[in-house]
C-alpha cells in the first residue's frame, strides 16, 4: 500500500512540473512597443521605442505564457520631432544618460488564449512599479526559415509621475501640456529559441 502510495505521488509531481513552455526571442524587426499621452487634454502623442531586447515563455499548444522580460533602450524613443524627442531623454523624462534601460519582468500571468492577464514589475528612470498588462496569444506559424514563431499583444497603463517623469508646462488659459497617464501597447513577433 505505502508503495502504490509512493508511486502516485511521485507520479502527480512528475505531472504538476512538466512543463511544456517553450522560450521565444522577441523578433525586433517585428515587433513594436508603442504608447499614447494626452497632449492639451483633447489630443493624442504617440510614439515608439525602437531599441529593446526581450524573451517569453509560452506553451503554444494551450496558448499561455508563463514568463516574460525585456529591456529597453530610454534613448530609442521616438515621436517623430526630433526636438521633442531629445527633451524626453533629458533629465525633464527618463534622463537616458543615467538610466539608460526601462525593464521590465513579469510576476504572475493568469489565462490564455484571448484572456491573459500579466502582472509585472516596471522599472523606469531607477523606480520600479507594478503594472498590468492585458493581452492575447495570437498564434504561433513557421517562418520562412522553418522556425516556429508565436504572436503576442497586450496593453497596459500607467502614471508617468509614479516615476519621476513630472515635467509639465501650464498653458495660457489653464491647461497642461502632458497627461499623466500613459497608454502603452505591445505587437510582438517572437522566435523559438
Amino acid at each position: 500500500m505505502i508503495k502504490k502510495l509512493s508511486i502516485l505521488i511521485f507520479a502527480i509531481l512528475l505531472i504538476t512540473s512538466t512543463s511544456f513552455a517553450k522560450t521565444f526571442q522577441v523578433d525586433t524587426y517585428h515587433t513594436q512597443i508603442h504608447f499614447t499621452v494626452k497632449h492639451l487634454v483633447v489630443f493624442k502623442v504617440r510614439g515608439n521605442f525602437n531599441d529593446f531586447t526581450g524573451s517569453l515563455e509560452a506553451d503554444p499548444k494551450t496558448k499561455t505564457l508563463t514568463a516574460a522580460e525585456a529591456t529597453i533602450q530610454a534613448a530609442s524613443i521616438d515621436t517623430r520631432i526630433d526636438k521633442r524627442d531629445t527633451h524626453l531623454r533629458s533629465v525633464d523624462f527618463f534622463d537616458a544618460a543615467k538610466y539608460p534601460t526601462i525593464n521590465f519582468k513579469s510576476k504572475k500571468i493568469t489565462g490564455h488564449g484571448d484572456n491573459i492577464t500579466m502582472v509585472g514589475d516596471i522599472t523606469i528612470k531607477g523606480i520600479t512599479k507594478q503594472i498590468v498588462l492585458k493581452g492575447s496569444f495570437l498564434g504561433t506559424a513557421y517562418g520562412p526559415q522553418g522556425k516556429l514563431r508565436a504572436g503576442f499583444e497586450a496593453t497596459g497603463r500607467l502614471n508617468r509621475k509614479d516615476f519621476g517623469l513630472n515635467w509639465n508646462k501650464v498653458t495660457e488659459t489653464g491647461g497642461l501640456v502632458v497627461g499623466d497617464e500613459i497608454q502603452i501597447g505591445l505587437e510582438i513577433e517572437s522566435v523559438m529559441k
